[in-house]
């Protein structure tokens, strides 16, 4: 231990306990003036060295190194977890998110076991590391020109990813680089879709392209600074991206499961208005439209899964982990096959509620127009010349009225008459069911 851990540990180890103490027993409000507090002890103490700033995490319990590491600026976290122990760097990683920073070259290599990010501010920077993983998201044509000049490699576009022809998506070429173009799958709550990346591998370096953030290469990332001797080599990278999308779309899939038992208790319910079906129907799209997008994007993990088997370049393990996502895609397409059945079956019970709400209005209107046809007729009568001579020698007064009280009082009877009808109809039914009933029995 240098001089200034032995600093840290003995001074500021005290005066940051006792604040962390004080910061767990205040109200909410309180805490977040003791935060600022802590926060301005914290920048005083001017912990650039990140092995200093681990050491001084080590000795803090779980809770205080939790409420420290909030405070900590983020373009030092991801130097200092390389230090921490495994089970620290454990707790803490799963709440950090190494691509935080808003870079179009991402460069890692292998420290320790550990994949790590490089920062990469020049072409010197570039020219200088030494890579396992090159990640470029949204790359301008400098970026590219970087890499071309440093690795001797030609890397596509994004926005000419998605023009790529079927049959050139997974090839070895005569310098013996790699190339593959896969799918991967992107939920978002406006819309999910599937995401093209190339995939370049060239003498134990991969290189991605891609159009946009990916949860998929996140999940790597945050597993990646967890966990030691993860990765091994750059194919050992590309699986676990694969892997990682495929464990993401299973995520998906159980989200899909929830929402559907949300809307299915909707569903089945006595009753369901025209715009409750309405709101359903346009939910129950919104998952169909998530499930086939899952489907398209297992199936063309599975073509580049094949493919890397075919290609006689992995090892005995690796081909091991390949068997093992492919068998965590077979169960995927199990499950986004009874998915199309339940949406199916949502779906039609849905469209079933709204025609019986059109049989209902149906019904409705042609009781009244089977009420409202001998009062037609009876009308029609009042308006001819004969009424007026039946009732000559009585004020028009009472003979209308004495016409109107008549249509009502025949509206009546004609409305009791159709009432009667329909429960003989039901009561016959009813009968009809229960006789086919006991004797199947």
């Amino acid at each position: 231990m240098n001089e200034l851990q032995e600093t840290v540990s003995k001074e500021v180890i005290t005066t940051l306990r006792s604040m962390l103490a004080r910061h767990h027993l205040m109200e909410e409000l309180s805490k977040k003036q003791n935060l600022v507090e802590l926060q301005r002890q914290f920048d005083q103490l001017n912990l650039t060295d990140a092995t200093t700033t681990a050491h001084l995490l080590e000795m803090l319990s779980p809770e205080d190194r939790q409420v420290v590491w909030e405070i900590i600026p983020e373009k030092y976290k991801e130097e200092i977890l390389f230090v921490l122990s495994y089970d620290s760097r454990l707790e803490l990683a799963t709440n950090f998110n190494p691509n935080a920073r808003s870079a179009v070259i991402r460069v890692f290599d292998l420290h320790e076991g550990i994949l790590r990010r490089i920062p990469i501010e020049s072409k010197a920077d570039l020219e200088h590391a030494k890579p396992i993983w090159i990640d470029l998201v949204k790359p301008d044509d400098e970026h590219l020109t970087w890499a071309r000049d440093v690795f001797n490699i030609d890397l596509p576009a994004p926005n000419s990813l998605t023009d790529l022809e079927t049959s050139a998506r997974f090839y070895i070429d005569d310098n013996g680089e790699m190339h593959l173009h896969s799918d991967f799958l992107l939920d978002r709550n406006d819309e999910a879709r599937n995401v093209p990346v190339a995939f370049i591998l060239k003498r134990d370096v991969l290189f991605s392209v891609r159009n946009e953030e990916l949860p998929a290469f996140n999940v790597q990332n945050m597993r990646s600074l967890a966990e030691t001797e993860y990765i091994v080599d750059a194919r050992d990278l590309l699986l676990n991206l694969y892997a990682a999308d495929v464990e993401y779309s299973a995520d998906a899939l159980e989200q899909i499961y929830s929402k559907l038992e949300n809307v299915g208790r909707q569903v089945f319910k006595s009753y369901m208005t025209d715009e409750q079906a309405a709101k359903i129907l346009a939910a129950i799209a919104t998952e169909e439209d998530l499930n086939g997008h899952i489907r398209r994007n297992v199936l063309d993990t599975r073509r580049a899964l094949s493919f890397l088997m075919r290609s006689k370049l992995l090892s005995n393990s690796q081909h091991d982990d390949i068997r093992e996502i492919l068998r965590d895609i077979e169960s995927l397409d199990g499950h986004t096959s009874f998915l199309f059945n339940k949406i199916n079956f949502q779906m039609d019970a849905t469209v079933g509620f709204i025609n019986v709400n059109q049989n209902k209005d149906l019904k409705r209107l042609t009781i009244l127009t089977v009420i409202f046809m001998p009062l037609n007729l009876i009308a029609g009568m009042g308006g001819m010349s004969e009424f007026s001579m039946m009732t000559e020698g009585i004020p028009w007064q009472y003979s209308y009225a004495g016409l109107t009280l008549g249509l009502g009082v025949i509206a009546w009877l004609t409305y009791i008459w159709v009432r009667i009808i329909e429960h003989r109809k039901e009561k016959r039914l009813a009968v009809n069911n229960n006789r086919k009933f006991f004797q199947q029995r």
